[in-house]
């Protein structure tokens, strides 16, 4: 039987599409994806990722474990901080692509991806090195509203200043009354916050930022705008985009692997395929033919199959087919072209500079 957040009965109440996620009943869409897709471009969207999980690292030890499990370098991440990298193998494959949240160098909150939170914790726990690793999964739900609008929203509901709350920044303070972690980071390439609070508050603080968002005309959103949105800001997916056969390197995550900092985990082989040359690469690209590319389809070569689609749809934002693709190194460069195949048929693609969709100033 699939798991369900706590906001379960709000999404059932209130006649959203529901299906299975990653062994989760998530709503995918509830107005529909298209018009919520705009909603979070030009106003703002809410939504619920209670299913995400977290792992929290304590003690004296901490840091310098968690430092050796991460791409990133902690060392860098200041108390109050949001930092995203990766976990990985000894082989540099991805075991996951994570948040930590740092309150303090005895105190980290790993915010990790819902397919992998057993295997996560596992993974971290097994790794440990001294620290204290507790899965609090169970104990947060998680709403995140995005969007131009989101900060004004979250303001009529807080005394804490959001201004002063920079991006990829975290405070603690009530929003409607409910103790939250309010953190200015999100999945969708707008501004906005994702607020932690306890289960059983998650329903009250879900209809006080409809309510606090009803003159902005903001709409609760599912897993269908969440994947486009994302989608046009070139956003991985682990699970599509990457996963444990995949480094970060090959993956276009080179700037969250920091070789320099230290020992950690999958850092020699990701050394050596720097050296030897990454074979290939994630690239994004537009079709330049008629056509939707979709997970799992041939990237094509002078009619031979070279890679492979990991992502694709059509822009709601661009009204252009896009995707990910990884491909030979030497068709990653921007401008190349190859050809995905769709139903049989050869559709051209050009490699593009990402994120395709920018945001307006």
């Amino acid at each position: 039987m699939a798991q369900r957040t706590p906001l379960y009965d709000v999404h059932a109440r209130s006649g959203a599409r529901i299906v299975d996620f990653a062994g989760w009943d998530m709503p995918v869409q509830y107005s529909g994806i298209l018009d919520e897709h705009e909603a979070v471009r030009t106003r703002a969207g809410l939504f619920d990722v209670s299913h995400m999980g977290e792992v929290v690292f304590r003690g004296p030890r901490a840091l310098a474990s968690l430092q050796k499990l991460f791409t990133n370098d902690l060392s860098k991440c200041a108390d109050g901080q949001a930092m995203y990298g990766c976990l990985c193998r000894e082989s540099g494959g991805i075991v996951d692509d994570v948040v930590v949240y740092r309150r303090g160098a005895e105190d980290l909150l790993v915010c990790v991806n819902a397919a992998n939170r057993k295997k996560d914790f596992d993974w971290l726990s097994g790794h440990a090195d001294g620290a204290d690793v507790k899965n609090e999964s169970d104990e947060w739900g998680q709403l995140a509203l995005q969007g131009p609008a989101a900060a004004g929203v979250v303001q009529k509901l807080t005394s804490v200043r959001l201004s002063s709350v920079g991006t990829y920044r975290f405070t603690t303070g009530d929003v409607a009354g409910i103790p939250c972690i309010i953190a200015r980071t999100g999945y969708t390439g707008e501004d906005g916050f994702e607020l932690f609070c306890p289960p059983g508050k998650a329903a009250a603080l879900w209809d006080a930022l409809l309510e606090a968002g009803k003159t902005e005309n903001v709409v609760p959103a599912g897993l269908g705008a969440r994947d486009s949105l994302r989608l046009e800001m070139a956003y991985r997916l682990y699970g599509s985009d990457m996963d444990d056969d995949t480094t970060p390197l090959e993956a276009g995550l080179g700037w969250v692997v920091k070789l320099d900092k230290g020992e950690f985990i999958g850092r020699d082989a990701m050394r050596k395929q720097k050296e030897a040359g990454v074979p290939r690469k994630l690239v994004g690209f537009t079709l330049t033919d008629p056509g939707i590319p979709r997970h799992g389809y041939k990237v094509l070569r002078d009619g031979q199959p070279v890679g492979v689609v990991t992502s694709g749809t059509k822009s709601p934002s661009l009204q252009t087919s896009v995707g990910l693709a990884y491909v030979p190194s030497a068709l990653a460069a921007e401008g190349s072209t190859f050809a995905v195949e769709i139903r049989g048929r050869a559709a051209a693609a050009r490699v593009v500079k990402t994120p395709f969709y920018t945001r307006p100033r």
